[in-house]
């Protein structure tokens, strides 16, 4: 107390530098970024205590010491390498500093060394310490280097002490630094990492959502939002039953109780849009860093592509192997066909001279030709459903083909009392075409729309032409009749399925060939034919061709693969 009244009376000057030393020492802690910190101690120090020469070296994780800022020293000591090997401290005492006088100081020391501290010119070296994260004592995390004053003075006893007090402050406050500094490198790291399996999760093109423990959803991908017509927003928070239909959470809480990965192969998934998805759906526990279950997580594979890929596949396949069967068949019924209906047409004009005969034998005779020219029908069916690939394609105007077709049964449905719209757009485009075999496949569709109003006694087919956004031409005809059950639905393409195989008064008998030939066609025309029927309500035929390319070549549909598809 009495030394420092002293002080403050007759060493003013003195005792103002011990005290902003110490407040400066208090106001390191609250600097966190590091080389804000040493180069704020590098810039006080020299004005506080009029030092020359000030440097802070910094300890790395293996303990070695590497110069990080400094005041006074030339370019040619900060850019050379610099053998510290003499900053241990490990070997002196716990409050203990390096003074070095003089060169006649730096004998003992190795030649590297002795080349470095001779550069450095610095005579003291105090140690800044803090206490171990681990185990028990302190740690050297920095060393101040410090010079003679401007005057070439050297340091007092007294200012020592004031130093290696504030080195434990700036000890401390370097420790801290480095802590904040690791923490914001790991969590940057963590930030990126998260940001990186996120964009993982949100580019792949798979639905994958998380559930907790309370099947509540966690987290949604664009995939989802995608497949399954429901934003990110509405779909988080809330339960498995709140977001899928009833038989989806059905089948979950099935496999609830079931251990590891579970597969639902080929599931059908109702979407909020009013499709049906077909996917794979994968649930798998999701498990934290201790191996212990925190929920699950599901991905979905959208498959309705595939399947539908592989079931035109498979039915081109099959149509394929039975147009080479019908053609061979065709080719062999014919000639027995045609023997029968000549001896049979001939042995009706030898009985026309026995009147007694003819009475009793001619209505046989009869039915054995009608059924002969039914048996032709049929071979001629076959014989066209096996020619593909055999006809001249030329620009033809889709809208016209509508035209002539509905002309051409104009009669034909007003009997029937079946009223035919048309609504054909002047945008529709030129397609390369036969226009016989189209006019054929529109024949096709329209009497068996008629058809199938025969049981409601009246109705109407709507024709519709008009371009897609593909620039594709595209054909519909709708009926408002009594559509077909799914598993009619999925064969009509099929040779010799029918349902006109016992037909009510007005409907043709079907041979079952019809809509094969009419694939076919649409085949050839590298086109797309696609059915929808809702059982009491209708059916709708959706035909899609490619537009004629400028050098009046055609080209493939390019929005699906060329073939069927079924929606029921």
């Amino acid at each position: 107390m009495i030394q420092g009244r002293v002080d403050r009376i007759f060493d003013r000057k003195r005792f103002d530098y011990r005290e902003t030393l110490i407040d400066f020492g208090k106001e390191l802690n609250a600097q966190t970024d590091l080389r804000t910190l040493v180069g704020s101690i590098v810039e006080r120090l020299p004005q506080t205590m009029l030092l020359t020469r000030v440097a802070v070296f910094l300890a790395d994780d293996f303990g070695r010491f590497n110069l990080v800022a400094s005041h006074g020293l030339g370019d040619n000591v900060r850019n050379r390498p610099l053998d510290l090997g003499f900053l241990d401290f490990s070997r002196n005492g716990e409050d203990s500093h390096i003074y070095f006088e003089g060169p006649h100081a730096l004998l003992r020391l190795p030649d590297g060394q002795r080349e470095t501290a001779i550069s450095l010119d610095l005579n003291y070296y105090v140690p800044c310490r803090a206490a171990r994260h681990e185990g028990r004592g302190k740690s050297t995390v920095a060393v101040l280097g410090l010079g003679r004053t401007g005057e070439g003075d050297f340091l007092s006893s007294e200012d020592m002490v004031l130093l290696e007090s504030l080195a434990g402050y700036i000890g401390i406050a370097i420790q801290n630094a480095q802590l904040y500094e690791r923490l914001t490198r790991k969590a940057l790291e963590f930030e990126r990492l998260r940001d990186f399996n996120e964009n993982i999760v949100e580019s792949i093109n798979i639905g994958v959502f998380a559930l907790d423990l309370d099947d509540r959803v966690e987290s949604w991908n664009a995939q989802m939002e995608v497949m399954y017509a429901t934003p990110r927003a509405e779909a988080l928070r809330k339960t498995i039953s709140e977001v899928f239909p009833a038989e989806f959470v059905q089948e979950f809480d099935r496999i609830r109780s079931e251990q590891g990965v579970v597969t639902l192969y080929k599931f059908r998934l109702h979407t909020p849009a009013g499709e049906a998805r077909t996917a794979n759906i994968t649930v798998a526990p999701l498990l934290n860093k201790d191996f212990e279950a925190v929920g699950r997580i599901i991905l979905v594979d959208d498959i309705t592509d595939r399947v539908n890929m592989e079931a035109q596949l498979s039915q081109s396949e099959k149509l394929s192997s039975i147009g080479l069967l019908a053609a061979g068949v065709a080719h062999e019924v014919n000639t027995p066909l045609a023997v029968i209906s000549s001896y049979a047409q001939m042995l009706g004009k030898q009985l026309r001279a026995d009147d007694a005969s003819q009475a009793r034998l001619q209505p046989v005779l009869d039915k054995i030709i009608q059924q002969t020219f039914r048996a032709s029908e049929i071979a001629s069916g076959l014989l066209n459903f096996s020619r593909m690939g055999t006809v001249d394609f030329a620009s033809t105007e889709l809208n016209a083909v509508v035209r002539e077709t509905t002309l051409l049964l104009e009669h034909q449905m007003r009997s029937g009392g079946v009223a035919v719209l048309t609504d054909l757009s002047g945008d529709t485009p030129i397609i390369s075409g036969n226009r016989g075999k189209l006019q054929q496949v529109l024949v096709n569709l329209v009497l068996n729309a008629k058809d199938a109003l025969q049981d409601k006694g009246s109705g109407q087919v709507k024709i519709t032409t008009r371009r897609t956004e593909s620039g594709a031409a595209e054909l519909l005809v709708e009926d408002n009749g009594g559509g077909m059950p799914p598993e009619v639905v999925a064969r009509i393409f099929d040779p010799f399925f029918t349902t006109k195989s016992t037909p009510k008064e007005g409907q043709r008998k079907g041979t079952g060939l019809g809509l094969s030939v009419t694939y076919g066609i649409i085949q050839e025309h590298h086109g797309i034919i696609e059915v929808s029927s809702v059982v009491g309500e209708g059916t709708t035929f959706r035909l899609e061709f490619p537009a004629e390319t400028p050098d009046g070549r055609q080209k493939k549909a390019s929005a699906k693969q060329e073939g069927i598809e079924v929606n029921v």
